[in-house]
Parts: structure tokens; sequence; C-alpha cells
């Protein structure tokens, strides 16, 4: 059995790990886009780079003999997810999506929800001057012509225009401490918060910083998954999906 695990996340990662650990004669080949200069270490091959939409993806999977796909990507990488289910439905290969769960407001979040990054710079504005932007380095444009507020951008990698003029980057990687996310907030004196629907603990103490100073909050929502794709919520479930996979051929 051939497992292609389309990565780029801790979930991906985990899952990699477990299966290693559990079903040591599965062949899994790692999927990475190569936007990260050095990514952490995983178990299995390791494939860099895009695959040239659906239909390349397609082809991939026949050449390389996938039994089954897992995607492990970003919950807001709905490109890749798109591609990933028209080419395993075109390939006849079982595809699952690992998901971890979406964030959901508590007593004292001031949330306001966004459809878009173009629909949460509209809102912010009205929201606040001194913004922490936490939505990654791929999604500065939709803020850049916001030349009146002062922007706060943390990302893995360094941005490239276009981005907001008024702007101090910090390169980090998750996860983060409740005490720095509250020191980062006091520091640049943080007026609103922007974050994508992400999910996970690695990047949510954010959030409870933000409630803790009364921070409104612009949460962009996830994209749906494509339609009729099954999903799994953790690695855990996603390693039951491959052993019933397995116990089967």
């Amino acid at each position: 059995m051939h497992l292609l695990i389309l990565g780029g996340t801790a979930e991906a990662r985990r899952l990699a790990e477990a299966l290693a650990a559990g079903l040591p004669g599965l062949q899994v080949t790692n999927s990475l886009a190569g936007r990260v200069a050095a990514p952490r270490p995983v178990p299995g091959e390791v494939r860099i780079g895009g695959f040239g939409g659906a239909a390349g993806l397609a082809r991939w999977l026949a050449e390389h003999g996938v039994t089954a796909v897992v995607d492990a990507t970003h919950p807001f990488a709905a490109t890749i997810s798109a591609n990933a289910a028209r080419a395993t439905a075109a390939a006849g290969v079982p595809l699952l999506a690992l998901r971890r769960p979406g964030w959901t407001p508590g007593p004292g979040d001031d949330w306001h929800e966004a459809g878009s990054m173009a629909e949460a710079a509209e809102l912010l504005p009205g929201l606040g001057r001194r913004v922490f932007l936490t939505t990654g380095r791929l999604d500065l444009a939709a803020f850049a012509a916001l030349r009146d507020l002062w922007f706060l951008v943390r990302s893995v990698e360094p941005p490239e225009p276009p981005h907001p003029a008024r702007m101090r980057t910090v390169l980090d990687r998750g996860p983060f401490t409740l005490d720095a996310e509250r020191a980062l907030l006091r520091e640049n004196r943080i007026d609103v918060l922007v974050t994508k629907d992400s999910g996970g603990s690695a990047t949510a103490p954010k959030l409870t910083a933000a409630r803790e100073t009364g921070l409104p909050v612009v949460v962009v929502r996830r994209p749906a998954l494509p339609a009729g794709v099954e999903a799994a919520a953790g690695p855990g479930e996603a390693v039951a999906w491959v052993r019933r996979l397995s116990s089967s051929r």
C-alpha cells in the first residue's frame, strides 16, 4: 500500500510519525508545497513542489502506484484540496481530509467573522488602528490599501510585496505561549487581532490574550471541504482509516 500525504501541517507530521510506528510496511510519501525554506523533518519519503493541478496529480498517483491519499494540508489550502478531490476521483483512489476542528468563541470574546481577507480588511478601520495580522505572508495584499493603519505581521518566512506600508514583521513559528502573546500585544499596543480560523492549539494563545485585554478579533472563516470528501478530526482517526484500507487489501 502506497499512501500519499498532502502535508505541511503539524497534523500531517503526527500522522506520518504514527504510521511509521504502527504500520511499518506501509510506503508513505509526504508532499510539501515548498513554501517554507526549512521544513521540519517527517518520516517517509518527501516530495517538494506542486503537481500541475488536478490532472498532474492524477497522473502522479497512477505513475507511482498510490493506493490512498490523505489531504492533511492547512484548512485554508482550498486549491490543493479541490485538486485532490478531482484527482482522486479521476484515479479511483480513496481520499480522506484530515482537518483539525475550528475555533469557537467563548465568554468574553469579541469576534467579528469575515468570509474572506478582503472582507476582513473592510472591517478593520472600524475596529482599531494597530493591527496584529496573523494570517500569514501570502494574504497581505488584501490589507495593502489600509495606509492609515499600522500592522504587526507574523509569518514563518519574510513577506513580499504587495503588503501594508506601515508594517513591522516578526518571523516566528508556533507553538506560541500565552505569556509571549500577552507581551507581543502589550509591547506593540495592539488594539485589534486578525486571524484565520485555523484551529488547533499551537496558535490559540493569541485568542486568549485578546480576550483578556478585551480586543476585538476578526476571524476569517475557513473554506468548506469539497463535496463528498470524508473528513477526520485528528491523526488518530486518519490512522484508523488507513488501517481499514490496509486490512481490506
